[in-house]
């Protein structure tokens, strides 16, 4: 069967294509305009993809017009083109490339983009961009024809359960000779899109660094370029104002926030290569996707090669931006990106100079590091776990919020040592109210030691390896043996000197005996002034926090823990006295080993006895039992 024999074939959407388009054509998005910076930034993307392809196969291009992109607007049928001389779709590419969403994340876009007032940040990160046409068109037709081949196809949709593709009639495969044009149907309420000035401005704001000549086709006068089409990496610093930048940002990254940081320079010697890079201020929605993949862009003397060449490591995933080489070859494949040794030189280089750039901001403007910190914080401390040649740096750009305050830094954090104190402590959980009332701290607060209070997932994985800073060693309150005895007491009048309420060796022995195989041991503690118990880790092996998180994910079991005591408690105390009563002892030693369990957030390992137990306890106290 001939392509001109072809029937039109009609397909359903992809369920989640179908709710976007929903969600598009019946929501009002107070920026609009989101819907032509997205089409063309795929129309550049098609650009690029023909003039990487034409690297290895120039026939692609020929004698043909160089990549461009065209708009057109045609108030006669209330219409707007735009198209694009790139590496245009076959049939399947259409139906795949138009009726599917091919990525992870698509659910929780959706559940966003429909909680959200405004939604237009969110439609250019999750990379949906084409579907925002449908808020200002009821009726889209999109004609293409690929690179190097003779079949014009044409896709066409309303937005509603599907769509239709068709061979391309013969005037369009006429006008189409390589690329794809994308012709909207304007709603009424979105006419001042063909207004010429309106269109200047979006490119301008926009799509003004796209680098392929954007030229608008008016109805009446002549076509003109309207975007300089210029590398902006490329120019001196010295030729660039503060809004080039951010114009600059919001075109590479597909973004609406402003740069949080930006950082400009051109580097000379054995490689010569420019960087151009930001950091948002503003989480994109798949920071946490299990890939972690980079959004920094790879150009070889200005011809985009790929997204995908790992140029920062994991933890700067975060930053968006440009590397371009001069020195790479063009036809360099992703097999050689994986260990080119320009590359590996050159992504050492600037990760370095992006940390160096991050201290400068922390040190001269704090307000705009905190910025960065709040929402990529948790990146950032990947790499203390997984960037030994860089952790100490790391580790002074970290803040933690702690007993002291929030944001403190552990240079701040060393500076106020309380005396004879030799480590700096944390404590790791999965919420700051929760730790602020772990009994873990109550030796600590009362010699006014600062405790690091660290509550994001990231934080039981570097906390694992053994640091330190300026020879301080990091010691976690819930793992090991402690001492604080040699840091004086804030208030010397709460000093204890009596002998404890229970007899040691007697009432840890007949909470082992009552405990079993429940615990690894029991402990008289020094971490505790007020409260009964609580659960710590051996020194070896993980913390608990990290056993908690690793055995969710594995399903595996946890060792056991230590119990420490407090023997001063009353409540340890009457152990020693019911030693005659042995039920007393078994339910109030299992009392302190569970109420240490909620304590850390973690349910008795029977609900049912714990409550029976602790009813008959309360009875017993209130003269009933």
């Amino acid at each position: 069967m001939t392509m001109s024999d072809a029937a039109p074939v009609s397909q359903p959407f992809q369920a989640e294509v179908s709710e976007l388009l929903n969600l598009m054509v019946h929501s009002v998005y107070s920026e609009t305009d989101i819907f032509l910076r997205e089409l063309i930034s795929n129309a550049s993307d098609a650009c690029d993809k023909l003039r990487y392809e034409a690297i290895a196969a120039p026939a692609l291009i020929g004698d043909g017009e160089a990549p461009k992109i065209r708009i057109a607007p045609n108030k006669k049928d209330d219409t707007l083109t735009v198209a694009d001389t790139g590496i245009g779709m076959d049939r399947q590419e259409l139906i795949d490339n138009l009726g599917t969403i091919a990525r992870s994340g698509t659910k929780a876009f959706v559940a966003k983009l429909s909680e959200a007032k405004d939604g237009s940040g969110l439609i250019g990160q999750f990379g949906v961009g084409f579907y925002s046409a449908f808020m200002v068109a009821d009726r889209i037709v999109v004609t293409s024809r690929r690179a190097g081949t003779s079949e014009v196809w044409t896709w066409s949709s309303s937005g509603g359960a599907g769509f239709e593709v068709a061979p391309a009639s013969e005037d369009d495969a006429r006008r189409v000779t390589r690329g794809t044009e994308i012709l909207l149907h304007l709603k009424p309420d979105a006419a001042k899109y063909l207004e010429a000035h309106e269109i200047e401005r979006i490119v301008g704001a926009y799509s003004d660094n796209i680098q392929f000549p954007i030229w608008l086709v008016p109805e009446e006068g002549e076509p003109r370029q309207i975007n300089s089409a210029s590398a902006l990496w490329q120019r001196p610093k010295s030729e660039l104002k503060p809004e080039d930048y951010v114009q600059a940002y919001k075109s590479i990254a597909n973004a609406f926030d402003e740069p949080a940081m930006t950082l400009h320079y051109r580097a000379e010697g054995r490689y010569s290569y420019a960087v151009l890079l930001f950091a948002p201020s503003t989480k994109p929605f798949d920071l946490f996707e299990p890939a972690r993949k980079g959004k920094v862009k790879l150009y070889v003397r200005r011809v985009f090669i790929t997204d995908d060449a790992d140029l920062l490591p994991a933890y700067l995933r975060f930053i968006r931006g440009v590397i371009d080489s001069e020195d790479l070859p063009l036809n360099i494949s992703r097999e050689m990106l994986q260990n080119n040794p320009q590359l590996v030189q050159i992504r050492k280089a600037v990760t370095g100079r992006v940390i160096g750039e991050l201290e400068t901001l922390s040190d001269k403007e704090p307000e705009g590091f905190h910025k960065i910190w709040d929402a990529f914080g948790p990146v950032i401390k990947e790499g203390i776990y997984e960037d030994f040649e860089r952790r100490d740096k790391l580790l002074a750009l970290s803040r933690f919020s702690s007993t002291m305050g929030d944001k403190r830094s552990l240079k701040q954090y060393v500076t106020d040592l309380k005396p004879n104190q030799t480590e700096i402590y944390f404590l790791v959980g999965d919420s700051i109210e929760r730790l602020k009332s772990n009994p873990r701290l109550e030796a600590a607060a009362a010699r006014g030691i600062e405790v690091l209070l660290l509550t994001d997932a990231v934080d039981a994985f570097w906390t694992s390896a053994r640091l330190e800073f300026e020879g301080k060693p990091l010691k976690s309150l819930s793992q090991g043996d402690l001492n604080l005895d040699l840091v004086p007491l804030v208030d010397d009048k709460t000093k204890d000197e009596a002998a404890p309420a229970a007899d040691e060796a007697m009432t840890i022995a007949a909470i082992k005996a009552s405990l079993g195989e429940r615990v690894t041991d029991v402990k008289a503690s020094t971490r505790l002034t007020t409260s009964a118990s609580c659960l710590v880790a051996g020194s070896h092996g993980p913390d608990r926090e990290l056993e908690r998180i690793l055995s969710q994910q594995a399903r595996g079991m946890r060792t056991k823990p230590i119990l420490e005591i407090n023997l001063r408690h009353p409540l340890v105390a009457a152990i020693a006295t019911a030693q005659a009563d042995k039920k007393t002892v078994d339910d109030l030693s299992l009392l302190l080993l569970e109420q240490a369990q909620i304590l850390d957030g973690e349910l008795p390992e029977d609900p049912a006895a714990f409550t029976a137990r602790l009813n008959r306890l309360v009875l017993q106290g209130v003269g009933s039992g």
